[in-house]
């Protein structure tokens, strides 16, 4: 594939957001197919996905956060785009100051509104309770700093006191340390064969998957026999989530990341099996697998109440206990 001497990366703005962090680390991780990547704000998501779709460059959206999971509105215009898919991914650290305008202490303004991208919100809760703000939500972190008003607490990344020209409240404000969110970096689809083809050439073997899927009919055992048709393949699945069809009570799409490539025999033969029965299938990405860990879920991680025993310890009649019962509904 030849180098084009430009290419226009689009990206939720304004300057300072966790989504132009990710552009600015994409444009350097896909520096080998283009001269020159200049990221370019954007105020909606739609408007990225409209420039990608109309050939004007690529676009950047975040696609999954370790605290919040799915970036919802996002993944749902992924299943519905009609020329967009994602051939690059990229993660970024997700921490979180609280800011105010400049000034606005020593004036004695006191903050009673939290505004951040809903995310954002959702990630600093305790803070937000311990300070009793009401919530307002904003098109991206950044764009709650740039436009942060006397009473508000803008929610967002440490760079955007430097580039607003605000004052810092609060440092790493966030309720979870070690958030991240990942991002994909979107094409044509038309362009997507060569852009993976020099990820191939490039010397990465490992590809994952995010495919879409939606059984056109419903009722026991449907979504059962399409998650057999995956593990008889011994295709390993990392994470799974279903949307609703919109508007269509008890219909929905399922949305699979899945470690294998749409090209590899094992995973063809997964495609050309389900769209044979019928049902209609989506690819949304593929892109170079990153290394994961496999940690175990331990003891702590777990939410209350819920029931689990190890091998070990299991009582013999537990299944009799008043604990049982009132966690399981026996």
């Amino acid at each position: 594939m030849s180098q084009a001497s430009k290419r226009n990366l689009y990206y939720l703005g304004p300057q300072g957001s966790f989504t132009h962090q990710a552009a600015v680390a994409a444009s350097r991780a896909l520096a080998g197919l283009s001269n020159e990547i200049i990221p370019v704000a954007q105020t909606t998501i739609p408007q990225i996905m409209a420039h990608v779709r109309d050939g004007d460059g690529w676009g950047v959206i975040a696609w999954e956060n370790n605290v919040e999971g799915y970036v919802v509105p996002n993944l749902d215009m992924m299943i519905d785009a009609d020329d967009v898919v994602g051939f690059a991914h990229v993660g970024v650290d997700v921490a979180f100051d609280a800011f105010v305008p400049n000034g606005s202490l020593e004036r004695g303004v006191v903050p009673h509104e939290a505004t951040a991208h809903p995310h954002g919100l959702a990630q600093c809760q305790r803070f937000i309770a311990q300070r009793h703000l009401s919530l307002m939500p904003a098109t991206s972190n950044a764009a709650a700093c740039r436009d942060v008003r006397d009473g508000q607490v803008a929610l967002g990344p440490s760079i955007c006191g430097e580039l607003y020209h605000l004052d810092t409240l609060g440092h790493d404000v966030q309720d979870y340390h070690g958030a991240r969110t990942e991002f994909l970096v979107l094409a044509r689809r038309d362009d997507a064969p060569d852009l993976i083809a020099k990820a191939k050439a490039d010397g990465r073997t490992e590809f994952e998957t995010i495919i879409s899927f939606i059984p056109l009919s419903t009722g026991p055992g449907v979504l059962a026999n399409l998650l057999d048709v995956l593990r008889d393949a011994g295709i390993n699945m990392t994470s799974f989530i279903s949307r609703p069809i919109k508007g269509h009570a008890g219909t929905y799409s399922f949305v699979a990341a899945v470690d294998a490539a749409p090209w590899q025999p094992h995973f063809r033969h997964v495609l050309t099996e389900v769209v044979e029965h019928g049902d209609w299938v989506k690819t949304l990405a593929v892109y170079p697998r990153r290394e994961r860990p496999n940690p175990p879920v331990n003891e702590w991680m777990l939410p209350q109440g819920g029931v689990c025993f190890t091998a070990e310890t299991i009582p013999p009649a537990w299944d009799g206990t008043p604990e049982a019962a009132r966690e399981l509904l026996w």
